[in-house]
């Protein structure tokens, strides 16, 4: 069978080999032009989710079409609910009401999908069958028993495979009680499972978070009318009601919008307009942190679709600074740190960040698996046990590990911006699993990247 070299595909597949595609970077660039990113992945999460468990039809339009999203569609699938698309964005749920799934004939494969996994463990504790939540090899390895405790308070039975990692098994037919419960750390799928479980519990939840999280649960509760109380840093709900089918607008995903947010800011010649992102307060982080280290970045356009606040985003280039990173910041940026610690690469000074402890559990151990690329293309830095300490400077070229995480994948695909060298990013399939078609848009707006196969 002969390959050509270039594959737009995460995987290529026969009777005798996978090939798989790695990223070859040319060093240099600018970022210039006008782009939309995919849609928001949590939010497209959710919709399938509470558009499934809804009376009525749910139509979602900027469905982001990404490996982990699909995941999640194909588990409702999976358990009776009619689905139709995606189509250029465009889904169309037929709600089964919350008590209206049925059980699937096989686990639940969510694949890569941690965000899938966590909020499917708080519904799948109130469902009348027992379920098997799996994925792949990554998704295995990560743990899940920071969402395991708090059900299992609420009376859920789950068994697990070693340290609480999956596959799980969730015995069905438990009755559910409400509780309070003060997160150890701030995590929205761990408040979101606990909240997603409280639908199905008797009297009333609540979880106490110690610092603000996405909060995207609660708004699209809210907008399936279905009432959810935030009284300052207690989020909580009443079991037993029901959600209503609505019309659900995705933004463009910030986390997805990081990589050229950071690509503009450290590229000169750099003038970008990112358009119709989301800017939740909760997750616009990134934002804020560059802002502090020097970055150009102006917010445009702003209004409310969907209940959910967006924005044009324009970038240009400029030069950065080290900082230390306020630790009130960390929760609201916690997935665009890999990304984060190319700007910091890149600027002048060193910067400083504490409290991402959570960075160690994500799709890989993030802070290390960042620490080593960056030390590959010749960037000092000191690994901490809550984060890490990077001196700015001059990256050079080199092979990059990414251990299967798309975030690492493309954070060192935008650092070739400033690299001296070539840079090769080793196994890029997982970057379909929220950015499919991440190279063809960055190639269009200037970045020197080649998929390649092999």
């Amino acid at each position: 069978m002969n390959l050509p070299l270039f594959w737009p595909s995460a995987a290529i597949q026969n009777a005798h080999k996978v090939y798989v595609m790695h990223f070859k970077l040319q060093p240099g660039g600018a970022l210039t032009g006008e782009a939309r990113v995919p849609g928001d992945k949590s939010i497209s999460h959710r919709a399938i989710m509470l558009g499934a468990l809804a009376e009525g039809t749910t139509r979602v339009n900027g469905f982001l079409e990404g490996e982990d999203a699909l995941a999640t569609l194909a588990a409702f699938r999976a358990m009776g609910v009619t689905i139709e698309g995606p189509v250029n964005g465009s889904v169309t749920v037929h709600g089964v009401g919350l008590h209206g799934l049925k059980a699937p004939v096989t686990a639940l494969d969510l694949g890569n999908a941690g965000t899938g996994m966590r909020l499917l463990c708080g519904l799948m504790a109130g469902q009348a069958f027992d379920t098997e939540l799996t994925g792949d090899a990554s998704l295995c390895g990560r743990p899940m028993g920071r969402v395991i405790e708090p059900l299992t308070r609420m009376g859920a039975k789950i068994q697990s495979a070693e340290g609480g990692r999956p596959p799980l098994s969730i015995c069905g037919g438990q009755q559910l009680q409400g509780i309070h419960y003060d997160l150890p750390m701030a995590s929205a799928q761990v408040k979101s499972c606990c909240l997603l479980a409280g639908l199905y519990s008797e009297g009333r939840t609540s979880v106490t978070e110690p610092a603000p999280t996405r909060d995207h649960t609660e708004r699209m509760l809210r907008g399936f009318g279905y009432p959810v109380e935030s009284n300052g840093s207690e989020i909580s709900l009443q079991g037993g009601g029901s959600l209503r089918a609505c019309d659900i607008e995705v933004p463009a995903d910030i986390s997805s919008a990081t990589f050229f947010l950071v690509g503009a800011s450290i590229a000169p010649g750099s003038d970008l307009l990112l358009q119709h992102v989301g800017i939740n307060p909760t997750r616009i982080g990134v934002i804020n942190i560059l802002q502090l280290m020097g970055a150009d970045i102006t917010l445009q356009n702003e209004r409310e679709v969907g209940g959910e606040p967006v924005a044009d985003i324009r970038v240009r280039y400029a030069p950065l600074h080290g900082i230390e990173i306020p630790v009130d910041q960390v929760p609201l940026a916690i997935d665009e740190f890999p990304a984060i610690f190319i700007a910091a690469a890149c600027a002048q000074g060193r910067t400083v960040l504490h409290g991402a402890e959570e960075l160690r559990v994500k799709e890989s151990d993030r802070i290390a698996a960042m620490a080593e690329g960056l030390s590959t293309l010749g960037v000092s830095n000191e690994v901490l046990d809550d984060g890490i300490v990077i001196e700015g400077g001059d990256l050079g070229g080199g092979v990059i590990a990414t251990y299967n995480d798309h975030r690492i994948a493309m954070s060192f695909a935008i650092a070739a911006l400033r690299a001296s060298g070539e840079i090769t990013v080793r196994d890029c399939d997982h970057v379909a699993t929220s950015f499919p078609g991440f190279d063809d848009l960055a190639r269009r707006l200037g970045l020197q990247i080649t998929a390649v196969a092999g």
